[in-house]
């Protein structure tokens, strides 16, 4: 489309829209499409990546999935001009709403999404307010950079004692010291006060920068955390511990993926080949060698077969990862004869499954017309300072203004370890209550019991999560057939300790709202009950394991299904250089290697690992990269 198009189809928009003003507010986020599109054309100095038409039969560098990790590796093994590598992605190009910040929500539970369900839960309850029992897991399908294209943009790197920890397990070259130089690279950090700090730096692909909008809650945010006894400072730093201001993956007020940041500024690279619309559905591995020499895919309803030179890398996640690979004959055994799939290395595949978890729905009220209500915001003179100013409320994070880190009685006593994290937006359930409810799977009778009564109030919330889970849950095949997606128990709470350590993390919580930072709004929790909690008085244990129990929610951070580990270590799926055990030329960069899950969102982390497994495939074929 033209831009002369482009306009005037804006154009035709605004001129409807102004004779029936009110119309607007159900079609914002098509008019914001349309802003963005023009944005797209005008301002962006690079262009789309390119789908390639015609696959070669071999290549010597072939990375399933184009997500936070796997874009990042065929961008950076592509610098090498001898190499030719392809990138094979099951979906196509990203759209002008999911690169619109506030509207990340709306990608969820869409084309663009897997849309997995976990399996029923079993002694240990979970999602009993959601349809089924069963918590929603939006995970990205048909898009180039992956979940860096559905997620809330959250640049958080997680603590230093995980990476620490990861390397006392016995992955050399995984300490904080070892990682660090990684994130530096990648990040080009776009506020000053963060960019001259020794923890960030500028020029890397990926930008990185706060919100230039936000609500007046998000100082008082700060404000109760002071009051706390915490600091404000950059979580991203020295110190993990207290309240900040969200950091983001954003550019010029909007997303920036790891498509965008990564392929689009190689896309002209003639030895870099993008299959979009391309299912990889197994590792061709010779049964006698153990060697992976290709993989198999299909492609506008074709199956394909390519073969790989040098290496085949597993990017498909933590859950698409694990199923290829024991789609591919890599897994448990007993699991795999079940299925009659001929087993090549008998490995813990699919197990570790690891996932930060809280309670949602967990609402406060004010009496301040203060909150970002989809009613105030989504209005003419929003959408034209995003396009125009590329500022305001359509900037906003997921809606994700303020994170804290804290630690409950239970929590090291160094303090540095914190084990609760708070994800601070000035906006809950009742906000945007069809499109919450389509992506949690919220029982509608418990909706309108307990949050429809604040359809017309201002409402903030804290979504307080569990940093370091002890519960870990599986990933299963259900079928041979690839397109089947797996069965995913994450075994939620099956130790005490993950609800008591929450309740604390919520006690938390309920001190920011009393602060007098809050009680100048006259800030107060909700306290419709659910209807299965009613027997137990507010803030008492039983009342917030019930409620737990009730609104399960996670973020969206499954990891560890592919552990990295030792040789020694019998539950380990790949080395310390990311290396299949018992398979050559095959290996998964991406967050299912993680042995522990990081202490925050998993997006910079996992762009980290892409980072560090490129520069190690490059020694390990002899090429330097010092």
């Amino acid at each position: 489309m033209s831009m002369l198009a482009a306009m005037g189809q804006v154009a035709n928009f605004a001129i409807g829209i102004a004779a029936n003003p009110f119309a607007f507010l159900g079609l914002v986020p098509v008019f914001a499409a349309a802003l963005a599109f023009m944005r797209y054309l005008a301002v962006d100095p690079e262009a789309h990546p390119v789908n390639t038409r015609h696959v070669r039969s071999e290549y010597d560098f072939i990375v399933i999935g184009g997500g936070s990790a796997g874009a990042v590796v065929a961008s950076r093994l592509s610098e090498i001009a001898n190499w030719t590598v392809l990138l094979v992605e099951a979906g196509g190009d990203e759209n002008e709403i999911s690169d619109i910040p506030s509207l990340s929500g709306y990608t969820q539970m869409s084309s663009m999404d897997w849309m997995y369900q976990t399996s029923p839960p079993g002694e240990s309850p979970y999602c009993l307010a959601m349809i089924g029992d069963r918590c929603n897991w939006p995970r990205v399908k048909y898009v180039l950079g992956g979940s860096s294209v559905l997620n809330a943009m959250i640049y958080v790197r997680g603590n230093k004692l995980d990476y620490d920890y990861w390397e006392q397990q016995g992955n050399p070259g995984w300490s904080y010291k070892n990682v660090l130089p990684y994130f530096l690279k990648s990040e080009d950090n776009r506020n000053p006060y963060l960019a001259k700090t020794p923890y960030h730096s500028t020029g890397g692909y990926l930008s990185v920068q706060e919100s230039p909008w936000r609500t007046p809650l998000s100082i008082a945010f700060l404000q109760a955390g002071r009051e706390l006894g915490y600091e404000v400072r950059d979580c991203n730093g020295e110190k993990q511990t207290g309240f900040m201001l969200s950091q983001g993956t954003i550019r010029r007020g909007s997303r920036c993926s790891t498509a965008k940041a990564f392929l689009r500024p190689v896309r002209n690279r003639q030895n870099l080949h993008i299959a979009m619309y391309a299912q990889a559905t197994k590792v061709m591995i010779h049964s006698k060698t153990k060697r992976a020499y290709g993989i198999k895919m299909v492609r506008n309803n074709r199956p394909q077969m390519v073969r790989a030179r040098r290496e085949v890398i597993l990017s498909a996640g933590a859950i698409g990862s694990p199923q290829i690979l024991m789609l591919s004959g890599v897994g448990p055994k007993e699991h795999l004869e079940s299925l009659k799939i001929p087993v090549l290395s008998d490995l813990k595949v699919g197990y570790n499954l690891q996932d930060h978890v809280g309670l949602g729905g967990f609402t406060f009220i004010v009496d301040d017309p203060i909150t970002f209500t989809k009613k105030r915001y989504q209005t003419m003179q929003v959408a034209m300072e995003y396009i125009i100013r590329e500022k305001g409320p359509m900037t906003s994070l997921g809606g994700v203004e303020g994170l804290a880190f804290v630690n409950t009685k239970y929590a090291p006593r160094s303090g540095q370890w914190p084990d609760i994290q708070f994800h601070f937006a000035p906006s809950s359930v009742n906000s945007d209550a069809e499109q919450v409810r389509k992506v949690t799977g919220l029982r509608d009778s418990i909706f309108n019991t307990v949050y429809k009564p604040l359809k017309d109030a201002e409402t903030w919330t804290i979504l307080p999560l569990l940093l370091r889970p002890r519960s870990t849950g599986r990933i299963k095949l259900k079928s041979r057939d690839p397109s089947v997606y797996p069965d995913i128990n994450p075994n939620y709470f099956t130790h005490k300790e993950d609800i008591q350590t929450l309740t604390e993390g919520i006690r938390i919580a309920l001190n920011v709202s009393a602060s007098k930072a809050f009680q100048r709004f006259k800030s107060r929790p909700h306290k419709i009950p659910f209807p299965g909690c009613r027997q137990f008085a507010f803030d008492t244990d039983e009342y917030w394991e019930c409620s737990i129990r009730h609104f399960t929610f996670t973020i969206y951070h499954p990891t560890s299904t592919c552990k990295m580990g030792p040789a020694s270590d019998p539950d380990a799926v790949v080395d310390a250089r990311l290396r299949v055990y018992g398979i050559g030329n095959l290996r998964v960069v991406d967050a299912s290697i993680m042995p522990t899950i990081v202490s925050g969102n998993t997006n910079a982390p996992t762009i980290m690992i892409g980072e560090k497994a490129s520069d190690m495939i490059k020694e390990d074929w002899g090429v330097s990269v010092r």
